[in-house]
């Protein structure tokens, strides 16, 4: 008897059971090679088997087992990564897309310590130039972006040296955008950044009025 057979028959509580259920001999059962396609039907819904189990030359490979396309389903082939490297099936995973998404974390990480920086460095030029604007709200942005950076810099020692290596780059858009927001002329706001880095990320450092003409 086939392998699959015999599971059906232990669910429903043996061969007669299962002859019965599904209108066959129990001869018949034991003489099996596969499954006959027009007892498919019949023995998944009597047993739960799916038809999937019963003839996959029919019903082709269940959901689970496919092989999800990079480019056509991309949270289903991640999610099917997953399940290949957790149960050890090495040879089957997708190396070159794998190995390109686990080198976008880390593009990922340097994006996010980008956008907390420029989103900084535009609070503390406004504040810097508008002393009469200052708020608790801009106060409480500035604290926010510095503990995010901090905490992605805990996270990955790597790119504690990162936020210096951008500030120019960076600072060069928040002075564009600081100068929209508030309306002022560009001329406004220094062509350099004039802070250092160092004091850029210190929770505590607020910069006082005067500090563009440095």
């Amino acid at each position: 008897m086939i392998e699959v057979v015999k599971r059906a028959a232990e669910r429903v509580g043996g061969v007669p059971a299962l002859a019965k259920r599904i209108g066959v001999s129990r001869q018949a059962l034991y003489q099996w090679q596969r499954v006959p396609s027009d007892k498919v039907s019949a023995l998944a819904r009597e047993t739960g088997i799916a038809e999937h189990d019963l003839r996959p030359d029919l019903y082709g490979r269940s959901r689970e087992d496919r092989t999800p396309s990079y480019d056509d389903d991309y949270a289903a082939w991640a999610l099917h990564q997953a399940r290949l490297l957790r149960t050890g099936r090495f040879d089957e995973l997708d190396p070159e897309n794998l190995a390109e998404e686990v080198e976008d974390l880390a593009r990922q990480e340097k994006r996010e310590i980008e956008s907390r920086l420029g989103v900084l460095l535009q609070h503390l030029l406004k504040y810097m130039v508008q002393p009469e604007n200052r708020s608790n709200s801009w106060r409480a942005t500035i604290l926010e972006q510095r503990a995010r950076i901090a905490r992605r810099l805990t996270e990955s020692p790597s790119l504690r040296s990162y936020p210096g290596q951008v500030l120019e780059d960076e600072y060069g858009l928040a002075r564009q955008q600081a100068a929209l927001e508030t309306g002022l002329p560009l001329e406004r706001f220094p062509a350099n950044c004039p802070f250092g880095i160092d004091d850029v990320l210190d929770l505590d450092f607020l910069p006082e009025p005067g500090r563009e003409a440095i």
